[in-house]
């Protein structure tokens, strides 16, 4: 049996949670495949808002199993917190929630490290999370991290207390004023251990492996966006995993002719999080009103999004890279009421037209190229069916399934699962 796949096209922010809720009900497994609790996957049903941070987005279904695969960094402390979130849904956590071994764990001083790092950066800064995220992959590729699979080892508090010391050291390197007291964070920390290692550790690989014999269906959840992915993202704003379609193989152990179908997911328009080049950036009203209307703050963090209007040539290649199959379109209901719609076709690079993403999107060298489209005034949030959308908004999609090449499956018109037109 195949494994699907969903991802984020854009930088994050997509929208893909509430896919993964909607589509929860055709599969049988849940894996999440890569990053850390700096994401935070928003799902909302039943008048509920509801925001996911490791958890797969497929936990709220009773039939559906929920895999932390290898690829994911876990922070045990914001872990419990999540769990101690979901605690008045009467989920049963421990037959439908399993971690893979080979997962890493953030820890204290992975946060203290993530802190220090970024003050020394000062106005260079890459507007980091601070949640650890980036000094763990550090430590997960110089081959000194904790992994999950580490806690059923009876010395992993030697290997534990090894690490933090050293990390004690880099960040009196740094040489930047961290105020920290680890006594007391670490109490937190290993009380929160303690209730991750009530659930059930798995070899993951193993288990999927199994799983797709047995005709089980497999949706891989991404989280963050491909522009913020390590390698084709616009680093160095970018975040520490591999969030494009390749990190399903590597964070699941799934092997690349596994992979069916790829589900892409897109804004109408584009936002971003934290500093890096964004070249349709909107700094007038129209930007401040997408962010009102689209309630555009971080999920997991608050930091308002910076807004603009949809970039074309950053999609294309985003869905080039993933090998996308399938559109998804989110946020369709905030672009009503806007008289004129842009989209961005093409970029005027260092004088040049060009159609491809080049190396370099710093705003020196970029001039976005946009297409005008009529914008709509009806309210999309109350409809249920394509039949219903407004002319200008078929154009719009049209155009965008025209010049990408792949349809576009469904279009979202408002944050609740039962907002999803499927076309």
């Amino acid at each position: 049996m195949a494994v699907d796949l969903l991802l984020g096209l854009q930088w994050g922010d997509e929208g893909k949670g509430k896919i993964v809720d909607v589509l929860t009900a055709n599969y049988d497994i849940i894996a999440r495949f890569q990053g850390g609790p700096n994401a935070g996957h928003t799902l909302e049903f039943d008048g509920i808002k509801h925001v996911l941070r490791t958890i797969p987005s497929g936990i709220f279904h009773e039939t559906a199993t929920n895999v932390i695969g290898n690829g994911v960094v876990i922070d045990p402390v914001v872990f419990k917190k999540e769990l101690d979130g979901l605690a008045q849904f009467n989920i049963d956590i421990k037959t439908k929630l399993i971690i893979s071994r080979k997962a890493h764990l953030i820890l204290p001083t992975h946060r203290l490290l993530d802190a220090a790092s970024e003050a020394s950066k000062g106005k260079a800064k890459i507007g980091s999370t601070l949640k650890g995220i980036g000094p763990t992959y550090m430590d997960k590729t110089g081959r000194n991290g904790i992994r999950v699979g580490d806690l059923e080892l009876d010395n992993w508090k030697e290997k534990y207390r090894a690490l933090t010391n050293k990390h004690e050291a880099m960040i009196n390197f740094y040489n930047v004023d961290v105020q920290y007291d680890l006594e007391e964070m670490e109490a937190e920390f290993f009380e929160a251990v303690e209730v991750l290692k009530a659930l059930q550790f798995i070899d993951s690989e193993e288990y999927l492996h199994q799983a797709q014999k047995s005709g089980k269906t497999i949706l891989a959840e991404g989280a963050q966006g491909s522009l913020l992915d390590i390698d084709f993202g616009t680093y160095p704003f970018v975040t520490s995993s591999t969030t494009t379609a390749a990190g399903a193989c590597t964070g699941l152990g799934v092997a690349p002719n596994k992979i069916k179908d790829v589900f892409g997911i897109f804004k109408a328009y584009t936002t971003r999080v934290g500093s890096g080049p964004f070249p349709t950036e909107l700094f007038d009203e129209v930007g401040s009103e997408m962010a009102r209307i689209g309630r555009e703050f971080g999920a997991v963090t608050g930091r308002p999004r910076r807004c603009g209007w949809l970039d074309l040539v950053a999609l294309k290649y985003t869905a080039q890279v993933n090998g996308v199959t399938q559109l998804m379109m989110m946020k369709g209901d905030v672009l009503s009421g806007f008289k004129t719609l842009k989209v961005c076709t093409a970029y005027k690079y260092k004088g040049e037209i060009i159609s491809h993403f080049p190396y370099n999107i710093e705003p020196e060298n970029i001039e976005p190229i946009y297409t005008d489209f009529k914008g709509w005034k009806e309210d999309l949030t109350k409809m249920s069916d394509p039949s219903q959308f407004p002319k200008e908004l078929n154009d719009y999609i049209e155009f965008l399934e025209k010049e990408l090449e792949i349809p576009i499956k469904i279009v979202s018109v408002g944050p609740d699962r039962i907002q999803t037109i499927h076309r």
